[in-house]
């Protein structure tokens, strides 16, 4: 999930056991009790989650199987113009349902197989050494909730359209599954928050924005880019930078628009010898120094 605290939606247990989902007054859920009540639920399920236990599953209701259904349905579309034949050859492979929201344990035993890739409840924020750091173990952090019906092609945070359109499809791919857990090895190897910033940066700009050259035109691989039904189309009229670790590392980004700057791989092979020969080695001193020349 993405590190900025400030755009998730707080989730606070109460002393009665309960959960609240703390919505801003922009959110498009935020005046709906019925929807704000299905968050709490929903989170509620993370909270009390074991780990080493099948995960819950979350009572959805039949409007927010149609939400799915659509978006699915229209994603979908978008993908054979706009994603890299790798995805789509997960989407093939992982086989996820159209029509209804698929649990988290169900994606699970579908995604295993391929990859050995799990996932695992969050009820919202995952910290940033947590959320990566398992990766390196196949494990992957996600919501279980879904946008509001009102918007069903927006959403103000990552939910289960994000999470498992966006990302479970690419960890059907073992060639991007490989490339998460490097993501991970390198969040356990470095000690500093500024080399684990770094690390994320570059998964940012990546395996949630990352685009490549394919096939003579610009594809999209980024869970961030391909779970969005407007940012899709938008992608390619954005400013195109090769890709640069130091570059992407130092780069500012703001989650709460289309993002305006991304970074080029010029095949599967190239972000798999820059990106991923980085996150097999780096640590808090070659992390300095590519900051240092970032200066």
């Amino acid at each position: 999930m993405f590190e900025e605290a400030q755009y998730f939606a707080p989730v606070a247990a109460q002393a009665d056991g309960s959960v609240v989902v703390e919505l801003s007054a922009s959110h498009p859920g935020f005046a709906d009790p019925v929807y704000r009540a299905r968050r709490n639920a929903i989170a509620k399920l993370a909270v009390d989650y074991r780990p080493g236990t099948p995960i819950p599953a979350a009572q959805y209701t039949e409007q927010e199987h149609e939400v799915w259904a659509m978006v699915s349905r229209e994603l979908a579309v978008k993908h054979a113009t706009y994603a890299t034949a790798e995805y789509l050859d997960g989407v093939e492979r992982l086989g996820l349902p159209a029509e209804r929201i698929p649990q988290l344990e169900e994606v699970s035993r579908l995604l295993e197989p391929l990859t050995g890739f799990r996932y695992l409840p969050a009820a919202g924020l995952v910290p940033l050494r947590d959320f990566y750091g398992v990766l390196a173990d196949g494990f992957f952090h996600s919501t279980q909730y879904i946008r509001h019906h009102s918007v069903p092609f927006y959403t103000p945070e990552p939910d289960v359209v994000h999470e498992v359109i966006g990302h479970a499809n690419a960890l059907a791919s073992s060639r991007y599954a490989a490339l998460y857990r490097l993501a991970g090895q390198a969040a356990r190897r470095v000690e500093g928050e500024e080399a684990l910033e770094f690390v994320s940066k570059v998964f940012w700009f990546t395996l949630e924005f990352g685009v490549m050259a394919e096939r003579g035109e610009l594809r999209a691989y980024g869970a961030g880019i391909l779970s969005s039904y407007g940012e899709i189309e938008e992608f390619r009229a954005m400013d195109i930078r090769p890709l640069d670790l130091a570059a992407m590392g130092t780069t500012h980004y703001d989650i709460t628009k289309y993002q305006d700057v991304l970074f080029r791989a010029d095949s599967l092979e190239h972000l798999e010898d820059v990106v991923g020969g980085f996150w097999d080695t780096c640590d808090d001193d070659s992390i300095a120094k590519l900051l240092a020349a970032a200066v």
